[in-house]
C-alpha cells in the first residue's frame, strides 16, 4: 500500500464530494428560483426570489472552493522527499500529518492523519523541515520523525 498516494485519494474524493454537494445545491437554489418565479407576484415573489439568488451565490462561492481544492492537489509531488514539501507524510511525536489542502482526520490502515493546507499556520512551519527537526505550535513542541 502506498500511504501517499492513498492519502492523496481521500484528499481528492474530499474535494470532489465538495464539488458535487456546491453543484447540487446550485440546482436547487436555481429550482427554488424557478418555482418563486410561477408563484404570487409581489413583496413574497421578491423576498423569495433574494433568497433563492442567495442561495445561488452561496453554492457557488463553495463549488469555487472546491475547485480551487481539486487544483491544489494537482500540483502535490508524488516522488520521494528528505524535506517537508506539499505531499509530504509527516510523522510527529504529536501525530501523523499530509501535506496537500485542508480536509480534516483521515484513516489509512487504522493510523489518522491529519490532512493540512501548506498555507495553514502549522502547515507553513512544516514546510522546508527535516527529520529530527523541532517546530514550536501553540506553545507545543514537535517533533518530526519521519517524512515520507
Amino acid at each position: 500500500m502506498d500511504l501517499r498516494k492513498t492519502l492523496y485519494e481521500q484528499c481528492l474524493a474530499y474535494a470532489e464530494a465538495r464539488i458535487k454537494a456546491a453543484q447540487e445545491a446550485m440546482q436547487l437554489a436555481q429550482e427554488a428560483a424557478n418555482a418563486e418565479e410561477k408563484s404570487s407576484a409581489g413583496d413574497k415573489y421578491e423576498t423569495g426570489r433574494a433568497m433563492a439568488h442567495l442561495e445561488k451565490e452561496k453554492a457557488f462561492a463553495q463549488l469555487a472552493e472546491g475547485n480551487k481544492l481539486k487544483a491544489a492537489l494537482s500540483k502535490v509531488e508524488q516522488g520521494p522527499t528528505s524535506k517537508v514539501a506539499l505531499g509530504s507524510v509527516v510523522h510527529t511525536n504529536t501525530g501523523n500529518y499530509y501535506l496537500a489542502i485542508s480536509a480534516g482526520k483521515l484513516i489509512v490502515a487504522n493510523k489518522e492523519y491529519l490532512a493540512l493546507s501548506p498555507a495553514s499556520p502549522l502547515g507553513a512551519q512544516f514546510i522546508g523541515c527535516t527529520v529530527g527537526a523541532t517546530i514550536t505550535f501553540q506553545g507545543k513542541s514537535i517533533l518530526i520523525l519521519a517524512i515520507e
